[in-house]
């Protein structure tokens, strides 16, 4: 039977599910990079090669992610997340088990198309699970698991990895994601899709009010912060940190779920105002590594604001984009999703090629031409980054809501 969700609190049961999913997900796209020198050995090709298995899980998020969200709104979501997860069992159970590059390539590439599934559906599924007053903070919740894993969940993959062999590691990453299938069939309700003949075509949820600038400054900041992650340690060799690279990204992740904490308590009301301090603390760091990047402390304290900025910004963009959507959340989502590996993947190319023509002074410069009119464009987003909370049209049940 069809039941409102409770007003007054979260459902944590359930978003933690979520959560789990979410941190699945980035501990599988992850894992090759913390376990390249093993699993180069293990499969007998480079280190390189091995970082095309990254590529791979880019491409099959990057390739599927809006047309099969697209193909598959009429379907019931519950067992679309479920299929998400159960691609991440077999995807993590072939790479643990395969001695053969080719299908191990082939396996990430199914994880990917799981991934972009996933990021989808979570936050439309996040925000159907409350009352529209606690919409953010739902999807603030789901969200934890990609802070999560980059500071615990790859870090710990890297130290099991190296103690008892890759290949059990990713045999613990399938346990984990038959786990989350297990709780998501038992704790999450499951909603309706959209009824054949009314969801919304590709051209009509990018053409709302919104949208476009969501993606646009998604686009930008992600972009922005993707060559400033890939390219960390030529940022942090002029101030003689190279050697301290892990303490950096440990000061990153540790920071960053500071930085989703403080989103999920004040997304609710200032959606907008986190969007635009977010941007203008990212610029800010930025700049003060331009200037004064040689100065250890300067190069620390900004590690740590880095942190605190994009922490919550997957939770932001997300709400932004579900909102300005409304009933094709998903479909927008998977929109967001391909935006962002897009970002991910010009980040590696664009800032590769700056780095060998300009050199690692002008990283920095790069990223403030982003930063900038990703800031003016949130700015003059008054639809996309409301300046009130949109509670009226914020994603709600009025449509499908939890069958069971």
């Amino acid at each position: 039977m069809s039941h409102p969700p409770d007003s007054a609190r979260l459902p944590l049961a359930q978003l933690l599910a979520l959560t789990m999913a979410a941190f699945i997900t980035v501990v599988t796209e992850a894992l090759p990079a913390g376990l390249m020198p093993q699993m180069s050995r293990g499969l007998a090709v480079s280190e390189a090669m091995i970082g095309q298995l990254v590529t791979a899980y880019a491409l099959g998020t990057l390739l599927t992610a809006v047309p099969l969200t697209a193909a598959t709104q009429a379907w019931r979501r519950r067992p679309l997340l479920l299929g998400a997860m159960t691609g991440f069992a077999v995807a993590n159970t072939v790479t643990a088990l395969s001695a053969d590059f080719a299908l191990t390539l082939a396996a990430r590439f199914v994880a990917g198309i799981s991934a972009g599934l996933l990021w989808a559906l979570a936050a439309g599924y996040a925000a159907r699970l409350v009352a529209p007053h606690l919409q953010g903070r739902a999807i603030a919740v789901a969200m934890a698991g990609i802070p999560v894993a980059l500071s615990l969940g790859v870090p710990a993959g890297a130290f099991i990895g190296a103690a008892i062999g890759w290949r059990a590691t990713f045999g613990i990453v399938t346990v984990l994601a038959l786990g989350a299938v297990a709780w998501i069939a038992a704790a999450v309700p499951d909603f309706a899709g959209q009824p054949r003949g009314r969801g919304m075509t590709l051209r009509q949820v990018f053409l709302l009010p919104g949208v476009r600038a969501v993606l646009f400054v998604t686009l930008a900041y992600v972009l922005a912060h993707n060559v400033l992650y890939t390219y960390i340690a030529p940022f942090v060799a002029p101030a003689g940190l190279a050697p301290r690279l892990d303490a950096v990204l440990l000061l990153f992740g540790t920071t960053s779920l500071a930085g989703i904490w403080l989103t999920g308590m004040l997304i609710d009301r200032r959606l907008r105002e986190l969007v635009l301090a977010s941007t203008v603390l990212f610029g800010a760091l930025v700049l003060a590594l331009a200037l004064f990047g040689t100065q250890p402390a300067v190069v620390w304290t900004a590690v740590a604001l880095w942190g605190l900025a994009y922490g919550g910004v997957p939770t932001l963009f997300q709400t932004a984009s579900a909102q300005a959507a409304g009933d094709a959340a998903d479909v927008a989502q998977s929109m967001v999703v391909t935006i962002w590996n897009l970002a991910i993947a010009a980040a590696g190319a664009g800032g590769g090629l700056l780095l060998e023509m300009a050199g690692p002074e002008a990283l920095p410069w790069a990223l403030l031409a982003l930063l900038i009119p990703a800031l003016a464009v949130a700015w003059r987003a008054s639809y996309g980054f409301p300046p009130v909370p949109r509670r009226a049209e914020a994603i709600t049940a009025a449509g499908p809501r939890a069958a069971g």
